[in-house]
């Protein structure tokens, strides 16, 4: 017998950018169509601004209806702004969530926005549900990832190892739950076909990219505990790239602190020497994103995409710099530093050697119906204790 509106627990999932977007599609979906649950969406911060992709426009086309909009970015790129990003994002969910009455709010990863929305819930005794918690990385990432774990009443970790670091942080075991990660989902069930126009459809500016010739995925966000130096790292990846003379899809850097230090290289760039192999973009939805580097020669720069959906889908990939150090990867990727010659002789190396094995370190393809299933079927226990053993 199907339960009542009323009856359902209500998941309120909060959705902040386009990369978060990509990683809980899948389990939006599945808590749309669970019968004990009833699905709450707001969508808030910078995937409500065009210059960042417009996400909003991408769920609404997917068939999700947000119950609210948060707008809390405040301009400007720097560690300033992003805390205060996150203190009016705190306000602004609080009142929300305060309207939605969620029984349980979903957070994403290790975004600022995501501490703001552990924050409001869990001072609001709402249950905080986390996913990709455990993980290690570099960046100002890896402080607010643990620290929105020990906020979060039950978890939802991508790999086995940040399933044990969680419990071996204190958590308790019956709330740690290997789901593996729900971007994986989207790459598993998506088909992984190049639309021809793929290119032409998102726009974006610069020289015309053909989808039947080996061409590069770049993607290099600032890392904030390097603030300052996002100039200068993204002007040796771009020497490297231009040296391969291979065309290129590049994509905009997310809000992070220092965002304007890599847009601003990447524009200088643009205007100088105007390319002929190289097309920039705001955002890719998150099906196409799959296709798109699916059949990249080579994904470059310092994303997670890189080394999470395509170890999946073994794509080769570049790591450059910090900002995923210390964290899992499987056999696609090599890192290396902020060096022109060193970028460009790793993205040859790894064209060369083409496709790898594909991997399921972060998952096979069914976390979303199982994290709706926890979400179901969980007791939460809102005073939250160590336990340690």
């Amino acid at each position: 017998m199907t339960q009542s509106v009323s009856q359902r627990r209500k998941v309120c999932v909060v959705v902040n950018s386009r990369a978060n977007y990509g990683r809980i599609k899948s389990v939006m979906r599945a808590v749309k169509n669970h019968p004990r649950l009833e699905l709450q969406l707001i969508v808030g911060a910078s995937a409500l601004l065009a210059r960042f992709g417009n996400v909003q426009e991408s769920i609404a086309a997917d068939g999700f209806r947000a119950m609210a909009t948060v707008h809390s970015i405040v301009e400007g790129e720097t560690p300033t702004t992003m805390a205060k990003s996150t203190g009016l994002a705190i306000l602004e969910l609080a009142t929300q969530f305060e309207n939605l009455k969620p029984d349980v709010v979903v957070t994403v990863a290790d975004r600022f926005e995501t501490m703001a929305t552990a924050v409001a819930a869990s001072y609001m005794n709402i249950a905080l549900a986390h996913t990709q918690g455990g993980e290690v990385t570099g960046n100002i990432d890896e402080s607010v990832r643990h620290a929105v774990t020990k906020l979060a009443h039950i978890h939802f970790p991508a790999t086995l190892r940040a399933a044990d670091f969680l419990v071996r942080m204190g958590e308790n075991p019956d709330t740690v739950h290997f789901t593996g990660c729900p971007a994986i989902d989207l790459v598993a069930e998506t088909d992984l076909t190049l639309p021809p126009d793929i290119f032409s459809r998102y726009r974006g500016v610069g020289a015309d990219l053909d989808p039947s010739k080996p061409y590069l995925v770049v993607l290099q966000h600032p890392v904030t505990t390097e603030y300052g130096q996002g100039f200068a790292q993204v002007n040796e990846t771009l020497q490297a790239v231009a040296s391969l003379k291979m065309q290129t899809a590049w994509l905009w850097p997310n809000v992070d602190a220092g965002s304007d230090d890599v847009s601003k290289g990447l524009r200088m760039y643009r205007e100088r020497h105007n390319p002929d192999w190289l097309h920039m973009y705001r955002n890719f939805g998150p099906e196409d994103y799959a296709r798109l580097i699916n059949s990249a020669a080579c994904v470059v720069g310092n994303s997670s995409s890189g080394l999470r959906e395509g170890a999946y889908l073994g794509v080769p990939t570049v790591n450059v710099g910090s900002r995923q150090q210390g964290r899992e990867h499987g056999p696609n990727l090599v890192t290396v530093g902020y060096h022109a010659a060193e970028i460009a002789a790793a993205i040859r190396s790894q064209i060369a050697h083409g496709r790898y094995p594909s991997s399921h370190l972060f998952g096979d393809g069914n976390a979303g119906v199982r994290i709706a299933d926890h979400l179901a079927t969980a007791k939460f226990r809102i005073q939250k204790r160590l336990s340690y053993t």
